[in-house]
């Protein structure tokens, strides 16, 4: 099904970051994330399978315990309940799709 992504709010997730739903189904969702440099996303883990595509900026991730930075074309994946988290480096957008969809992001 297609929506467009005005049908779902812009959320703030903490000091200088948001998201928003783009698009989901049962089995899958897509969801923008815009930062501010120096925003973070907390480390957490889940249940989903997450892909992540970096749109715009630099990132520094946190994975499992393991750091690595992410540019613009950048993608990775992220396993079911690895714990995870990022810092924003540069402003920039990251393109997170999660299998299935994250009822707690409706």
């Amino acid at each position: 099904m297609r929506a467009s992504p005005s049908a779902y709010p812009v959320v703030e997730t903490g000091p200088g970051a948001t998201r928003q739903v783009l698009s989901e189904a049962p089995e899958l969702m897509v969801v923008r994330f815009a930062f501010e440099a120096g925003a973070e996303g907390l480390l957490h883990s889940h249940p989903h399978v997450q892909s992540t595509y970096c749109l715009s900026g630099r990132f520094r991730f946190e994975l499992s315990g393991e750091t690595f930075e992410v540019a613009p074309g950048d993608s990775f994946t992220i396993p079911s309940g690895a714990v995870h988290g990022c810092l924003c480096l540069e402003p920039g957008v990251l393109i997170d799709s999660f299998a299935p969809r994250r009822d707690d992001f409706l």
